[in-house]
């Protein structure tokens, strides 16, 4: 039976060892409560790292962790001390995080790390191999294991795998710097569907693929070698029963239940009732704008002073990373705000801020939520920040008012919070001043709204789209195209009818078919391996082979003519047969190449990488080599520029692959072919290609024409191989009939 295997870095079980004996407590994190629905029975399988470094893990207990981990449904990844300081503190936390976060002054590029990282992403793909079969499906998460799908593919194809990143995705500009940005990409696109939190690092993610990889994307689909990778956002939600229920109990508590904090906390608002207490909580990091908020904080205090007395921060700085120096300097700088602050504005009565500088247990964060007025949560950059919900979901009255950063993920959900720009201090004075005086009808009119989408969208729907997502994705790859894949029984059938014909007809593609692109259309020179298949193909005595491309005769003339292959170039006006030199098949006029060059030309100068490539009786604007969104825009440009321009006088634009050619509309490939295919009584024909300009050929010819598509794409042709790797192996089938 098929199962799911779930990989992050730390397994949501905390082992603890004292006195030689281990214990085993589930963790009660986001992604641990997240994934009950996923993880649960004895169809899954969750795969991570204990916490416990080999260095830390007595021998005698090997066992008893194995079997403790299995209780829960769980299996580990050994690490050793030195792995964990350089794959987790060293290339995850000061590499990836602070670029991620757009933090570059803290980002360190050291191979060192780089090289740990890999080796650790391979154990646990190993583990994956190891622990998982063919028919699994397999979700693998977060910033630490980028590199982990595609060591998984490489070793099972067919598997089903999924990847959910739960930081942000940098822009382009961003993510360019990292040293190894195209091995990221390529690990990433291992998976069948990648998941963010929202659409903008969905979008990043994707103008960095085209850009740096130069990978076809359209829509959300991008489109490598055989595989089509879906790229969907899935917004993160919480356990909304859980933070609500917690919140009723804790409202229906006695005083001798209260705890010492929600005593201190109700002794507080029983000795100065109308004072508003400002609650920010936060994981202690640089990303998190703790001390831009303290700043924020006095600036409000100095702009507005009839509030003092009337306002207390509680700041809840939760540890992290402590060992790591931008964190222990960060730790140093709030510990110093807080201290002057308090130390500059505090009265005998009052003061301004209190600190905790420490986590707290699961109750003693229901006592904050339902005790303070305002939650002022103001990331400079963050995935999600569930802490905005978890504050809402608890607001059993509906009383309440969240002030959040724009630059959280969470904020694209929960516009009736009062959105800031944690930079502008000016504005969050003005907003906390609006959330102290805002109407409670307010508060709960915005709450209501805000708790109804939360509940809706839970952490538990969240999980189970993304896996239906993956599901769907793996079950229906073939449903997006016309055409069918060129399986194995196919391609036997296409091969035995083949092989019976007497007369057979063939139309080949160049680029794109033949051979890949290149930067530069005239280093896509033939190798020694494609000249011996075409020789065999054309030296067939029942076998006539066309090349047919868009490609200028002087290029054929030189590469193909001495072979005396037949050739029909530039789309159909020039062709050669057994030899000789080309002749014109139609007849075409070229006086309009004069005024079309100029546009062109202006193209070329405000469009850095682009080039032209002057044909006989056609031009090209090729535009592979631009940045890809800027090319496409372009292209777009010069498309209804050119329309408007040749208008009816017997010109049409073809729009390739990163090319667009002007050429006479009564030339193409589609009346090329038919023409050749009327020389003879032909019973087996067949064409291969991979451009638009190949269309043509697949609509004119004969319903009998075994049409042939190069790469995931929708087409007329009948089936559809996936690169010039399957096009050669294809074509090497029917030499040997």
């Amino acid at each position: 039976m098929s199962k799911t295997i779930i990989i992050s870095n730390r397994l949501p079980v905390q082992l603890q060892i004292s006195d030689g004996g281990l214990t085993a407590i589930p963790s009660v994190g986001g992604l641990a409560t997240g994934m009950k629905s996923v993880h649960s029975g004895g169809e899954s399988l969750w795969i991570g790292w204990s916490g416990l470094t080999e260095e830390d893990t007595p021998p005698a207990l090997e066992k008893d962790i194995d079997k403790a981990l299995k209780e829960h449904g769980c299996a580990k990844v050994n690490l050793t001390a030195k792995e964990i300081e350089g794959f987790y503190f060293g290339f995850s936390n000061r590499t990836v995080w602070p670029l991620f976060h757009y933090f570059m002054e803290y980002t360190e590029f050291e191979l060192d790390f780089w090289d740990v990282y890999k080796a650790v992403n391979q154990k646990f793909a190993d583990a994956i191999i190891e622990k998982s079969d063919e028919n699994d499906t397999i979700w693998v998460h977060d910033y630490q294991l980028m590199l982990v799908p595609q060591m998984v593919r490489e070793k099972r194809p067919n598997t089903s795998i999924g990847f959910f990143l739960h930081i942000p995705f940098p822009s382009y500009e961003i993510f360019r710097t990292l040293p190894w940005r195209e091995e990221v990409l390529q690990g990433l696109l291992g998976s069948d569907l990648i998941g963010f939190h929202t659409y903008d690092y969905e979008r990043h993610f994707l103008s960095s693929v085209r850009r740096l990889l130069g990978l076809d994307v359209s829509f959300n689909d991008v489109y490598l070698d055989h595989r089509v990778i879906k790229v969907d956002s899935f917004p993160m939600g919480i356990d909304y029963k859980k933070f609500r229920d917690a919140a009723l109990l804790h409202g229906k508590n006695i005083h001798e239940k209260r705890s010492d904090l929600q005593v201190k906390l109700d002794d507080h608002k029983a000795s100065a009732p109308d004072t508003k207490l400002i609650l920010s909580i936060d994981r202690l990091d640089y990303s998190k704008g703790i001390a831009k908020r303290i700043n924020a904080f006095e600036y409000f205090l100095n702009k507005y002073p009839e509030y003092k007395e009337k306002v207390r921060l509680i700041i809840l700085a939760v540890p992290s990373r402590s060992n790591v120096p931008q964190y222990q300097l960060l730790k140093k700088e709030i510990d110093e705000l807080v201290g002057r602050i308090n130390g500059e504005l505090s009265t005998v009565n009052w003061t301004p801020i209190w600190y905790f500088y420490r986590s707290l247990p699961f109750e003693n964060l229901i006592d904050l939520y339902t005790s303070s007025d305002i939650a002022w949560l103001t990331p400079l950059r963050d995935g999600m920040n569930l802490v905005a919900k978890e504050y809402i979901a608890t607001r059993i009255d509906k009383t309440g008012v969240l002030i959040l950063s724009e630059m959280a993920g969470s904020a694209y959900e929960m516009n009736e919070a009062l959105l800031i720009n944690p930079n502008n201090f000016e504005q969050q004075a003005d907003t906390l001043k609006a959330a102290i005086t805002m109407p409670k009808e307010e508060q709960m009119a915005r709450n209501m709204f805000l708790q109804n989408r939360l509940e809706r969208y839970n952490v538990e729907v969240w999980a189970n789209e993304f896996m239906h997502a993956l599901n769907k994705k793996s079950e229906g790859d073939d449903d997006a195209f016309v055409s069918q894949k060129m399986s194995p029984s196919i391609l036997n059938k296409v091969t035995k009818q083949y092989s019976e014909a007497k007369k057979r007809l063939l139309f080949l593609d160049y680029d794109g078919t033949l051979t890949g692109f290149h930067k530069d259309p005239q280093k896509a020179t033939p190798d020694d391996e494609l000249y011996q298949l075409l020789d065999q193909l054309h030296n067939d005595k029942n076998t006539t082979l066309f090349l047919i491309s868009g490609r200028d005769k002087q290029t054929f003339t030189k590469w193909f003519l001495d072979r005396k292959y037949n050739m029909i170039v530039e789309h159909g006006v020039w062709i050669s047969t057994g030899g000789e030199e080309f002749k014109m098949l139609e007849n075409v006029k070229g006086e309009w190449m004069e005024k079309i060059k100029p546009v062109l030309e202006s193209f070329v100068d405000r469009t850095p990488g682009s080039f032209i490539e002057e044909k006989n009786y056609s031009m090209a604007w090729h535009y592979r080599n631009t940045d890809p969104d800027f090319g496409e825009k372009r292209a777009t440009e010069l498309n209804t520029v050119l329309t408007s321009l040749i208008g009816n006088d017997g010109i049409s634009v073809l729009n390739g692959n990163k090319v667009m050619e002007v050429k006479s509309s009564n030339v193409n490939k589609g009346r090329a072919s038919v023409r050749m295919m009327g020389e003879d009584n032909y019973d087996f024909i067949f064409a291969i290609g991979d451009d638009w300009t190949d269309e043509y050929m697949f609509q004119e010819l004969p319903e009998t024409a075994v049409t042939v598509k190069v790469g995931l794409k929708k087409t007329q042709a009948k089936y559809y191989v996936e690169n010039t790797k399957r096009v050669r192996e294809l074509l090497k089938e029917f030499t040997m009939q």
